[in-house]
């Protein structure tokens, strides 16, 4: 990974509020005045940068948040957005047209998959889904009309890790783009660092902690992201996917302890997963060496951040998964509920919720059965205390159902 210390980046940056304030001025303005009118006309053409015009646009702000996101990630520029969907349907859109066609990794997040196997075909855009562990297959895949291949560093929900710096040389020798959804895994690894042309994330999730606002980004060259908000042709620009100021604000500010809280969600998570694996669970982690990429995650991942934040458990029936989801949350363990990455903890069956949108024969073609449980490890203190829960928890699922 060379001397890219993201963790650092975030520390060294600066912003000084209008009147001096340690945390940056809001921008609370939709659209902005302008002294001349020529120099109006000049922003709508394209001459005069550095000037706001419309919050659809930029706004300092957002600004403020897309350059600390740049830093992290290495990439020249970033923007945000309102939701990580519509950072990847902007992303997509922009780089495709009718005719062309996408290779995207088979275990990506349902709504992911419904946006490539069922809307884009609308427009001309196919996708061909692979295991994209198995480069062979990536090959196999691509073809004069590919335009892009997409994956996610760490998949949802099976956990699985793709190498990115491989992806990347076949992406370059065939004029591909390679777009990487490093949602699960920021700080963890750097996806432009190891090849990757643009790097999405769903601020929602563990970039914000909170479970308190939906929020996307694309970092990228500064080429790209210029194109994206190009007033004539831009993805960005003409969908409007614009993230509130207020939102965007805040998102700024816990970004500042992402890298103490990625620290405390690893640790949890590689504790919880040790210790359910010895009590004979299949636990899907990737900091565990029965992890298939285990030794991959180790020479692709920055030191210090571990191996994410959440954990699968196979419980082999849907019935033992919901009741097992249940007793934990009358347990105060954490919540039933989808998304990740919050201070609390987390639980869901994907395979009927977050992934549900995925065929149930491809599905179980993938291990993507009803009984696993995705947990997203929360903040917590005293891990060894939830431990002791969750196997009380574990003990009553096996005789009561």
């Amino acid at each position: 990974m060379g001397n890219f210390k993201p963790a650092d980046q975030i520390q060294d940056l600066q912003n000084f509020g209008e009147f001096g304030g340690v945390n940056p001025s809001i921008t609370d303005s939709s659209t902005f005045t302008f002294l001349k009118a020529k120099t109006m006309i000049g922003v709508f053409d394209g001459e005069i940068d550095g000037c706001y015009l419309y919050s659809r646009h930029w706004n300092p702000t957002n600004i403020y948040l897309s350059q600390a996101l740049a830093e992290m990630e290495n990439t020249e520029s970033a923007l945000v957005t309102a939701s990580g969907m519509a950072a990847i349907s902007s992303t997509l859109l922009q780089i495709c047209q009718s005719g062309d066609e996408i290779v995207s990794s088979r275990t990506i997040y349902g709504g992911s998959y419904a946006l490539l196997k069922n809307f884009l075909p609308k427009f001309g855009i196919t996708t061909k889904f692979v295991n994209t562990t198995d480069i062979s297959q990536v090959e196999k895949a691509i073809n004069k009309n590919t335009k892009l291949i997409y994956c996610e560093t760490m998949s949802n929900p099976m956990l699985e890790i793709t190498n990115i710096r491989t992806l990347s040389a076949l992406a370059k020798a065939n004029n591909c783009k390679l777009v990487v959804d490093n949602t699960f895994s920021p700080l963890i690894f750097s996806p432009a660092e190891l090849g990757a042309d643009i790097v999405i994330h769903s601020l929602t999730k563990f970039i914000n902690g909170m479970s308190d606002c939906v929020a996307g980004a694309i970092c990228a060259s500064k080429e790209f992201t210029d194109a994206l908000y190009d007033v004539n042709n831009g993805s960005a620009m003409l969908l409007g996917p614009v993230l509130d100021s207020l939102r965007s604000a805040s998102i700024h500010k816990n970004l500042k302890t992402l890298h103490i809280r990625m620290k405390q969600h690893g640790q949890n998570a590689l504790y919880l997963s040790k210790k359910l694996e010895a009590d004979g669970y299949r636990i899907l982690y990737p900091g565990l060496e029965s992890h298939p990429q285990n030794e991959l995650m180790k020479s692709m991942g920055n030191k210090n951040f571990g191996s994410g934040g959440l954990f699968v458990i196979d419980l082999k029936e849907k019935e033992m998964a919901n009741h097992f989801m249940e007793l934990m949350q009358e347990a105060n363990i954490g919540y039933l509920a989808v998304s990740l990455g919050s201070y609390k903890t987390l639980f869901s069956a994907p395979g009927g919720s977050t992934s549900s949108e995925i065929p149930e024969e491809e599905r179980m073609e993938m291990g993507l059965t009803d009984g696993l449980v995705r947990i997203s490890i929360g903040l917590d203190d005293d891990i060894e205390r939830t431990y002791l829960k969750m196997k009380k928890c574990l003990k009553k699922v096996h005789t009561q159902v």
